[in-house]
């Protein structure tokens, strides 16, 4: 039951589920409506024909944050590590090469030419500094790599990453920790080199659970209990001037109408929900808001008998994370995702499972298609990819019209205000994956910066 000290989270995302847990761990009464009837966004599993396909992401890489959250939910023991040696693959002229993932090998890969090779042999003797204006990651690794670099690496790996324009993504905001290495070091690969020797030379490993992404939202829903209440849609969010709760709300919960006051209101929905939300507090969150871009998605999860595939153009046959394709190769896969050879659990016996990604900032119409057209553009470019012959045992197909923020050029600046904002603004906080990185660890990162500055205004007030 929500009292007058209540905190307010809206979005039943990871976002906003591990805000509210955390702020259940600071001993704080908290209350989470979901407008959906699920919790965890865009993250799900369905299981289809004897395969597990998950929706939205894929893995996630362990963060101390995370890691942290998984153990007091009580999921270690359905954690499930990748080979963190299983090759990654890009398209070059029909055949899957190995992903240069190292600065060695960037000088053996043939996806570069001698000309490019020879660039990143001098780069760590040439000293630079980034320009003080914003920079787009195209213009970055054209400075510092050549186009060659940009068309075969660094297009292919942004649309696996962000179905991302590198024309338009910042490389502050997108990659941050890039821009920081020329920073403090002068030259990328010599940074790079650094902090591998610095941290062991060793990669994170990808991560899922036994049953599929949709675990972790499921065990937080499962702690947070009653309160956690999905179908409810909020109406209204006003203020309540000159006394303490600060915010009065109304929703409707299963076509009734309920009201409640609160001391806090964490927002932890996209960006026009959220300017929605905020409208009658102050407008300015929206037009702050409004210039955040997304990019629309189809995924297409799909399983094959493994005497359906006959792979010839992989030095390990289906050993590996799967591919990205360069937009130079003609096609409209961004990249497909090998979830059997990953994770145990994801296909049948003799069988294999499959997940593509299509549209992306570069392809923005194909979000639009129908399911039949979407599912037949990815079946066929697979298959060509991969050496399969005949239809997928089953399919699955998903698509989101605003699937993933872009950290364009000028986010850093629409983050900044926005934060600024929510300073002149007590009680009312900011949370989600276009403000402090998409992924699965920064969301439950920021969550819990969230909670202990939602706990501080709280014990201040």
């Amino acid at each position: 039951m929500a009292t007058a000290s209540t905190i307010l989270v809206i979005g039943g995302g990871i976002s906003g589920l591990a805000c509210a847990w955390r702020l259940r761990q600071l001993g704080l009464p908290v209350l989470l409506l979901e407008r959906s009837r699920c919790l965890g966004g865009i993250i799900d599993t369905v299981e289809q024909d004897g395969f597990r396909f998950d929706i939205g992401p894929q893995s996630f890489t362990n963060t101390q944050a995370l890691s942290e959250l998984i153990g007091e939910i009580g999921l270690n023991s359905e954690l499930l590590l990748a080979d963190p040696r299983a090759p990654r693959y890009i398209l070059k002229r029909g055949r899957l090469l190995p992903a240069p993932l190292s600065p060695p090998r960037l000088l053996l890969t043939p996806l570069l030419s001698g000309r490019t090779k020879l660039r990143i042999l001098c780069e760590p003797f040439r000293r630079s500094r980034p320009p003080d204006a914003d920079e787009s990651v195209a213009t970055f690794v054209r400075r510092k790599f050549g186009a060659d670099l940009l068309a075969n690496l660094v297009v292919p790996f942004v649309s696996g990453i962000w179905a991302g324009d590198p024309e338009k993504l910042s490389v502050a905001s997108a990659f941050p920790s890039v821009r920081r290495l020329e920073e403090r070091y002068g030259s990328v690969i010599r940074g790079a080199m650094t902090q591998r020797r610095e941290k062991g030379g060793n990669r994170p490993s990808l991560c899922n659970f036994r049953a599929g992404l949709k675990t972790l939202a499921a065990a937080l829903a499962t702690k947070l209990g009653d309160s956690a209440l999905t179908e409810a849609e909020i109406t209204a969010i006003y203020r309540v001037p000159a006394v303490s709760p600060r915010f009065g709300v109304t929703y409707r919960l299963h076509g009734t109408t309920q009201s409640l006051s609160v001391a806090a209101v964490v927002v932890a929905t996209p960006t026009d929900e959220t300017a929605r939300l905020l409208n009658a507090i102050d407008p300015g969150f929206g037009a702050l808001l409004a210039r955040i871009e997304y990019a629309g998605l189809a995924q297409v999860s799909a399983g094959y008998g493994l005497e359906q595939i006959n792979l010839r153009n992989a030095e390990k046959g289906l050993e590996g994370f799967g591919f990205l394709v360069p937009r130079s190769e003609g096609l409209r896969l961004l990249g497909t995702v090998w979830n059997s050879s990953l994770f145990p659990g994801r296909a049948p016996q003799r069988m294999a499972s499959f997940t593509s990604f299509l549209g992306g900032m570069t392809d923005p119409e194909i979000a639009s298609y129908s399911p039949e057209q979407i599912s037949a553009i990815a079946s066929s470019e697979l298959s060509s990819v991969l050496g399969i012959t005949g239809a997928p045992v089953t399919q699955h197909l998903w698509r989101w019209q605003r699937a993933l923020p872009q950290y364009n050029i000028g986010h850093q600046a629409i983050v900044s205000a926005l934060r600024d904002l929510s300073a002149r603004t007590p009680g009312i906080f900011l949370a989600g994956n276009y403000l402090a990185g998409p992924s699965i660890g920064s969301c439950v990162e920021h969550a819990n910066e969230i909670a202990r500055n939602v706990a501080r205004s709280c014990s201040a007030a």
